[in-house]
Formats: C-alpha cells, structure tokens, sequence
C-alpha cells in the first residue's frame, strides 16, 4: 500500500475510486466499502484510493470529550493495507481542512487535487464544515463536479448496522467476543513490556506488563488472551490470561488507582523470560474472551488459587478452539 500524508504527495492518477472516512476500528462496515472501492477501481484500471484524517477529527472538535481510539493510527494503517487497497492519504486535519464547506472539500480536494472518478461511502458518511452535508449533498456534488457517488447500506452483523461506535461501547463493557464478531478479528493492542512491581513474581504468578496505553482499553477485568512479542520472522505468540485492573488486592491505597494491564503466559519459556524483553520490545495483545470481573482477594492465596482456575479456563478455551479449526 502506498503512503501519503500530505495532498502533494499524491501523484495524479486515472480512474481513482477513493473512499472517505475515520476507519476506526477497520471493521467490518468499513472492509465492504473498501472492497467495493477495489473491485471498482480494478473494474476501472484505476487506483484505489482510502483517505483518512490524523487526528482524529474529534479531538479537535470537541477536545473536552476524551475519545480513546480502537485503532491507533500504525495499527490502522496496518489493517489497511490488509484490506488491498492501492493508497491511503492521511490528511493533517488543520483548520483549513476543518473549516471547508462541502462544495470546498469535494472542488478542491476530490476533483482539483485527486481526480476521482468515484466516491463510495457508507449510509451515515457526513463531511465539511460542522458536518454540513451527507451522502445526497455528496451525489448532488457529484453530478455538478463530474464524479459518480454510490452509497453503500450498513453491514448488519447481530440484527444492528456495524459502527465504530457499537464497537467501542461493546469494548467498554468488556464484551470481547461479540467485538470479534464485528471487527471480523480479535480487539487487540500493541504496546511494549514496562518494570511491574513483582506482585506476580513473588505472590502469584510470573506476569509481563504491558506499558501504559492511552487508548481504548476492555473493562477492568480478566481476560484469555494472546500475547505476539516482537514483530516479523522473529516474533512468538503465546497463549495467556490478561489482567485488564488496578490490582485490588495489593493495591488498597485510597485516590485514583492506575489501571495496568499484565499478562501470564500459560506456554511460557525462558526465551521469552525477563532476560528477553527489553523497553523496546513490540507487544500485541489480543482479547478473545472475558473470564470474569477483578475482584479483591483476602490475601495472596486466594487470589493464587483464583489465577489457577482462569488459567484452567483458559486452557479449555484454547483447547476448544484449537478442536474447531
């Protein structure tokens, strides 16, 4: 996938076919856009084209409402460039960007510097200034500045249209799976490992600790999860169990606790031992289901035994799933 990031990077084109949108998540809804986008744009013998906005036009708009990403901008440029699509432009979402019209938008970007043929967009696609049109002010756009508009329904998964929004909330409340469902994957992040406080070690059971993310995370919780250390040839996925908390049971100081995400890996092996890791170290955490909420334990022991029961959870999850494919 080719990589632009500012207008004048993009070189002119035939037949470009271009989708609109914030692509949080690249879920399901947004892969069928994208896809009608490609077969198009090949239909055509032109270039597929995906244009997206860094920020998020949220934090600019309304930055007094925290907006915690599902998709940080690498990992969406990640998933999609797994989708086929030819380029994705990232647009600098500056005042100039934030204060076009619709007609602006579409005569100076769309037609003036990208040349597109096509826009495919999604039922609820809005743009411009204070979100001033939507799909018919895009068609009506469309035959005034020489480009075809075809709306796309919305992708019905579970008897409700897919959204960034759904997603999120599903996320919010812990539901990993059914945001599996939606995503058309597992929700996961990535992050690299951080010191803990050798609770686990000492206590319990040996954990890696994920630094801290700034974006959206599950509902305090346990989790069966995986864990990918490193990227490329060299990387290893283990199967695991997730503390998504702020550990209760040692943690009773009064104030706002820190949330800390901390994994045991049920394969562990000394390659990947504290050794191994360094700050640097790439980590992907994957969420595939949620084992129960976090919970103060009297002491130590209890919450050992506890662990070895969602570590027995969790092995029968990997052994049921392992079974099924």
């Amino acid at each position: 996938m080719l990589l632009y990031r500012q207008l004048d990077q993009v070189p002119t084109a035939n037949n470009v076919v271009a989708t609109i949108g914030n692509f949080d998540g690249v879920h399901l809804g947004h892969r069928s856009v994208l896809a009608a986008v490609i077969e198009r744009a090949r239909a055509l013998h032109g270039q597929s084209l995906a244009i997206t906005f860094e920020p998020h036009p949220v934090r600019i708009l309304r930055p007094q409402t925290p907006h915690q990403l599902i998709t940080p901008l690498p990992r969406k440029l990640e998933l999609l460039a797994t989708t086929g699509i030819d380029a994705t432009l990232v647009l600098p979402f500056t005042d100039a960007i934030r204060h076009m019209s619709p007609r602006e938008f579409a005569a100076d970007i769309l037609v003036d510097a990208l040349h597109v043929a096509e826009v495919h967009e999604g039922a609820n696609f809005r743009f411009g200034h204070h979100a001033g049109a939507g799909t018919e002010g895009l068609e009506d756009l469309g035959r005034e500045l020489g480009f075809a508009v075809r709306v796309h329904p919305p992708r019905v998964v579970r008897g409700a249209p897919v959204s960034s929004q759904r997603i999120r909330a599903l996320i919010a409340t812990g539901d990993v799976a059914h945001t599996r469902a939606l995503l058309g994957r597992p929700f996961d992040i990535d992050s690299t490992p951080a010191p803990g406080r050798g609770y686990g070690t000492r206590y319990t059971v040996p954990t890696i600790n994920c630094a801290p993310y700034p974006e959206l995370l599950p509902a305090i919780g346990v989790y069966v999860t995986t864990l990918t250390v490193g990227v490329g040839p060299d990387a290893e996925t283990f199967q695991a169990v997730t503390n998504v908390g702020i550990r209760p049971t040692f943690d009773t100081k009064s104030g706002p606790a820190t949330v800390t995400v901390e994994s045991h890996l049920l394969d562990f092996h000394p390659l990947v031992g504290a050794q191994a890791l360094t700050e640097q170290t790439p980590l992907r955490l994957a969420f595939l289901h949620r084992l129960r909420a976090e919970q103060r334990f009297p002491g130590p022991e209890a919450l050992r035994t506890q662990i070895a029961h969602d570590i027995a959870h969790a092995r029968r999850f990997f052994a049921l799933r392992n079974a099924l494919c």
